[in-house]
């Protein structure tokens, strides 16, 4: 957390390098803003996570051995030895300290940024490892899970099965809590598998969300889209026009090459993709991610979303084409479109004396 706090005002400071459309600008302030931040996330690392990292990691891997075999546990086992070697790295170089304030102390701080944000990125995996000592109460046996499974599928066909949260535990079963509404009254269940696929069973019933989670089994960290992006080493910002400057083109073009280049800037490929292009991305990721899900729903709602990012990529040609031959009438817009003059109220001159105010009606007194 105190990373990802010195993180944040790094790239506040950085956003004062870039220009408008997202590239840096003011190197040197770049430079030092970033020196700034590698500073200080060694300072903090070295008061308040090098003294336990080596113990973190050890509880960690003990509570791994311990699991059931799962698709994600060697990953786990290989990210804990990543970050052992991390931990290694940061605390040699901690132990010899160039000189502060020195060109060699900002290229050693440069070097242990990766490693510092590798803990940032996925110390959580660690954390979650070493609290995994919760004992979950035991689930329905199979005659009463029957029964309120039975009950819920019922629920579930009336419209009257909300489910509300939902989490992975550590032998890779996905375990969703729900409000089960029967006769207008709401119990708290919890069942494994996808609810919208055959096969869920209730594991269990509670009295309310608090009781359920103390007992049932402790949430596993959820898995990530991209394996290979970190939150903290984020690429440069590509060059990007801002639909609102766009639209702002728009409003003062006057010439019909005037629209058709800013039309055209709107559907551009490449590096610096214009906005219609970027929304196709945002699609396709976002069905990405909703495949990833494995559920019948995720599936689902990623073809929705893959359908209509081929519809947009569809309107982004025709946008182009429209854009072209708006190029090529060489038009202007007629010179009755005139613009509306500015409102500028009268002011006096500065040597004038300003009219007296009026004077101001009396009430006569009344005397009895």
């Amino acid at each position: 957390m105190r990373i990802a706090v010195i993180d944040r005002e790094a790239e506040t400071t950085l956003d004062t390098t870039r220009d408008r459309f997202g590239q840096t600008v003011h190197h040197h302030a770049a430079a030092a803003a970033r020196a700034r931040r590698n500073a200080a996330a060694v300072a903090a690392y070295a008061a308040h996570l090098a003294p336990h990292a080596t113990h973190l990691l050890d509880a960690a891997r003990s509570n791994l051995d311990e699991l059931p075999p799962a698709r994600h546990t060697t990953a786990w086992r290989t990210l804990l030895n990543a970050l052992a070697a991390s931990h290694a790295e940061i605390t040699r170089v901690l132990s010899r300290p160039a000189a502060p304030g020195s060109a060699a102390e900002r290229e050693q701080h440069q070097l242990l940024w990766p490693h510092l944000a590798a803990w940032a990125d996925h110390s959580t995996i660690a954390t979650d490892l070493a609290d995994q000592h919760h004992q979950p109460e035991p689930e329905l046996d199979a005659e009463e899970a029957r029964q309120w499974t039975q009950r819920a599928q019922a629920a579930q066909r009336r419209g009257e099965l909300d489910l509300f949260e939902s989490w992975y535990i550590s032998d890779g079963r996905r375990i969703t809590l729900a409000y089960l509404v029967e006769d207008g009254t709401s119990t708290v269940i919890a069942l494994t598998g996808d609810p919208d696929a055959p096969g869920w069973q209730v594991i269990g019933h509670y009295a309310h969300e608090y009781s359920a989670g103390q007992a049932l089994p402790r949430p596993v960290p959820p898995g990530i889209l991209r394996p290979d992006i970190s939150h903290f080493n984020r690429p440069q910002p590509a060059p990007e026009v801002p639909l609102q400057e766009l639209l702002q083109d728009l409003a003062e073009a006057r010439a019909a090459g005037d629209v058709s280049e800013t039309l055209l800037t709107a559907t551009q490929h490449g590096h610096d993709a214009g906005p219609m292009v970027r929304l196709q991305e945002l699609l396709h990721r976002a069905s990405h991610f909703a495949g990833a899900l494995e559920t019948v729903q995720g599936r689902q709602i990623a073809a929705r979303l893959d359908s209509i990012g081929r519809q947009l990529d569809f309107l982004t040609r025709e946008v182009q084409d429209a854009a072209e031959d708006l190029g090529a009438t060489v038009a202007v817009l007629p010179p009755h479109r005139i613009p509306t003059p500015p409102r500028i109220r009268p002011r006096p001159a500065l040597d004038t004396t300003p009219p007296p105010p009026p004077p101001r009606a009396t009430t006569p007194a009344h005397h009895p």
